[in-house]
């Protein structure tokens, strides 16, 4: 059995959460030891695509003319569309008519989480096709809790010892919660806030630009960085906060369970099941509240609640991530 991985503009899509998906699935299917090709030339049995540009439809039709298995993987739905850049709101309709017609193609659909799944149940033309969701996983050998990682990560970014820090991270688009991130720094100058993550300022609408380029003492926006550098601020902050407005996983929250980092995030839906309020994250509605939980967190009012956390980590290592799409292929060629 040989799958075919397809990305389509890997270089471009490399800095965003899906590259970091793309480059996922690569190691779990490593770890399962299922041999995979990233060729279009190479003969394959399943061809696994990532993508829903012109190219990668063609591609999916193509392969369907030549009876092969088509596993579409939905990254993205209409409603982690909206919120996002310049015009996306007008255009998410013909963006839902699009990609339904691209997932179509799969024999089978994988998404990242039931939330997703759910949502994608609901489109025309979906609702009768076999979806399974699966994480896009995490490397638990890689975070995890290190010290002194977490040590030079406040050297490098001048935080003192008695400096309390908080980090976020997401692409410049509003459906990140980067204007709320911006606020609370605003409304919050005893702490530090450092926000991880870039894309270019043209494509966002004024508000996120005018977020972006607040100057504030306390307030850092520190651009696209290498998965180390957030590794150790995980380990150095005093608290990742994930104010969200919409996803279809949300990765980052996840490797802040794995580096067992206090957590703030938005309470909606695409968290319900698996990250509950007080037991391994805190959550909270509006401004408010998360000016409220913040305050609470970092003055140690509420219970700490990262040692479950690491469980919701442990239950997507890219192993067992590995297994379940390994499984998947295999009762495809089965049929």
């Amino acid at each position: 059995m040989k799958v075919l991985l397809y990305t389509e503009g890997l270089k471009t899509v490399g800095k965003s959460g899906l590259g970091k998906a793309i480059k996922h699935q690569m190691k779990a299917l490593e770890l399962a030891h299922v041999d995979y090709t990233l060729d279009l030339n190479d003969d394959y049995d399943i061809l696994h695509i990532n993508t829903y540009f012109p190219k990668s439809y063609l591609i999916a039709k193509k392969a369907k003319k030549r009876g092969k298995k088509v596993v579409y993987h939905a990254h993205s739905t209409e409603e982690d569309f909206r919120n996002s850049f310049l015009f996306s709101n007008q255009v998410a309709p013909l963006f839902k008519k699009w990609i339904t017609k691209c997932y179509s193609l799969g024999d089978v659909i994988i998404t990242p989480t039931l939330y997703s799944k759910k949502l994608l149940q609901t489109y025309k033309g979906l609702e009768n096709k076999k979806i399974y969701d699966i994480s896009n996983g995490i490397e638990i050998d890689f975070f995890k809790r290190d010290k002194k990682l977490g040590e030079k990560f406040r050297k490098d970014y001048n935080i003192k010892d008695d400096e309390k820090v908080i980090i976020g991270i997401g692409l410049y688009i509003e459906r990140k919660g980067i204007i709320d991130f911006v606020e609370l720094a605003k409304r919050l100058p005893e702490y530090k806030f450092i926000w991880f993550g870039y894309s270019p300022l043209s494509a966002s609408p004024k508000k996120v630009r005018d977020a972006v380029n607040t100057k504030l003492p306390n307030l850092t926006f520190a651009g696209y960085v290498e998965r180390e550098v957030i590794k150790g601020a995980m380990n150095g902050c005093n608290l990742y906060l994930f104010p969200t407005l919409e996803e279809t996983e949300g990765i980052p929250i996840v490797e802040a369970c794995a580096c067992e980092t206090p957590a703030l995030i938005r309470d909606i839906p695409i968290f319900e099941g698996w990250l509950e309020d007080g037991v391994n994250v805190y959550k909270a509605k509006d401004l408010d509240e998360f000016e409220q939980k913040i305050k609470d967190i970092l003055n140690n009012k509420l219970k700490p609640v990262t040692k479950k956390a690491h469980k919701v980590a442990e239950e997507r290592d890219l192993k067992y991530i590995g297994k379940r799409l390994k499984e998947i292929y295999e009762s495809l060629l089965d049929e």
